[in-house]
């Protein structure tokens, strides 16, 4: 299983010693920030395609997106 951890910068030394530290943790990495903005991306992203698919939320065809070019 993964599990994502939100760790302030200022102990992130701290916390990857614990954690690398820990027997059953197989690996431990940072996230650069690209790879966080992208994975809020994709949080929100998948988050509106639930909303669109329970009625709550109206998306865009792919014609309107390309009309807006």
């Amino acid at each position: 299983m993964k599990v994502l951890v939100d760790i302030p910068d200022s102990e992130i030394t701290f916390a990857m010693k614990v954690l690398n530290s820990l027997s059953f943790v197989k690996k431990a990495k940072p996230m650069t920030t690209v790879a966080v903005e992208l994975w809020d991306d994709l949080k929100e992203a998948a988050e509106e395609v639930r909303l669109h698919k329970q009625g709550k939320l109206k998306l865009k065809t792919a014609q309107e997106l390309l009309d807006e070019l």
